[in-house]
């Protein structure tokens, strides 16, 4: 008790003389609060690093909006976030508004065409990409038609209405199925194009992958297309899907990573453009021909962003730094991808480049 009691009398002389109590508490319970928005796909594994970050550093706190990509990117773009996410990299009109933008791939992930066909077991269905394109334009409107049916002897398709779901938001989901259906489809890209968001022709729309996955489970006949985390987690049933070495691949964490694994030594540095970088419809016969990256976005420059003060700097780059290294130890759990060691160097590199008013924020 004594010894408290003296304590608090020095406390007290130290506050009376110098008052310096207040600042010495406020450091001792300082927080610096990283606010980051955009696509959905990522965010299990971000909220896990979310949790899993405060063990490490308790002073730090993640906030992740779940909006979808093309909200992530007005929103960084606008600088009311410290960094957006998306799952489509920033396009020329939007590059020219963040100028200095850098893309830090999180995460690998593929989007699987599911569907809810009660009478038709999970991973039955086989597609090919221009099927999927007709059904998606409304050419194809029946499950037994004679195009399904023939790559799918022995399966016994319903005389149904086949009853599109799409994204209605901005979706980097979107961005990459569309990419895909461009791909392997003339009609498609002439018709439709690609983007977070296209003038859909038939269809019903839901947002987010939640939205999408949920509007698949309760409506019977349905098509639509999820990320594959998001299947594996609500036990949507999806489909096998001929690649471009003409094989029938199942949606699967080894299927996707073969297929971004032929693109690593390619890949954009620091604040190049990665307008053009596509993974869809790759070679090779184990690869999974939907498959994409997902990215967070910084500006090169932090303070770029008035709401990023030296702290701040600091905590976002380290927060960055442990969800590309061990925070990848969480993704395949999660249903995804975890980054190869090239592209691990690839994000270090970038990370090493950003500056907080011309300092270099990783020494």
């Amino acid at each position: 008790m004594r010894i408290n009691q003296k304590i608090g009398v020095w406390l007290i002389v130290a506050v009376f003389f110098t008052g310096s109590m207040p600042s010495l508490l406020e450091q001792a319970f300082a927080q610096t609060t990283i606010n980051g928005a955009g696509a959905t796909f990522p965010f299990p594994l971000i909220d896990t690093w979310r949790v899993e970050y405060q063990n490490i550093k308790p002073d730090v706190n993640i906030n992740y909006q779940s909006i979808g990509s093309g909200g992530g990117v007005k929103q960084f773009i606008e600088k009311t976030v410290d960094f957006g996410a998306t799952d489509a990299p920033l396009n020329a009109e939007e590059e020219k508004k963040a100028i200095g933008a850098v893309h830090i791939p999180e995460t690998i992930g593929s989007v699987v065409v599911a569907y809810n066909l009660p009478q038709i077991a999970d991973k039955e269905l086989k597609l090919t990409g221009s099927i999927i394109a007709d059904i998606f334009m409304g050419k194809i409107t029946k499950w037994d038609d004679p195009k399904i049916k023939e790559i799918n002897s022995g399966l016994e398709l319903p005389s149904e209405d086949i009853v599109v779901v799409h994204r209605s938001d901005g979706s980097g989901t979107t961005f990459v199925f569309t990419d895909y259906l461009a791909n392997v489809s003339s009609a498609w890209e002439t018709s439709m194009g690609k983007g977070k968001s296209v003038p859909w022709s038939t269809g019903i729309g839901a947002p987010g992958n939640e939205g999408v996955s949920g509007s698949i489970k309760s409506t019977p006949n349905s098509i639509g297309y999820i990320e594959l985390s998001y299947a594996l987690t609500t036990d949507t049933k999806y489909a096998h899907i001929q690649n471009k070495d003409g094989s029938f691949i199942k949606p699967s964490l080894n299927s996707t990573a073969a297929a971004v694994s032929s693109v690593a030594p390619t890949l954009p540095k620091g604040d190049e453009s990665w307008k053009d970088i596509s993974v869809v419809n790759a070679p090779g016969k184990d690869s999974y021909p939907i498959a994409s990256f997902s990215y967070l976005l910084l500006f090169k420059e932090l303070s770029t962003n008035p709401s990023i003060d030296e702290t701040k700097a600091k905590d976002l780059v380290d927060f960055i730094s442990y969800a590309i290294t061990d925070g990848q130890t969480f993704a395949s759990d999660l249903g995804y991808v975890p980054l190869p060691n090239e592209v691990v160097k690839l994000d270090q590199e970038t990370l090493k480049s950003l500056t907080n008013t011309g300092n270099p924020i990783l020494q």
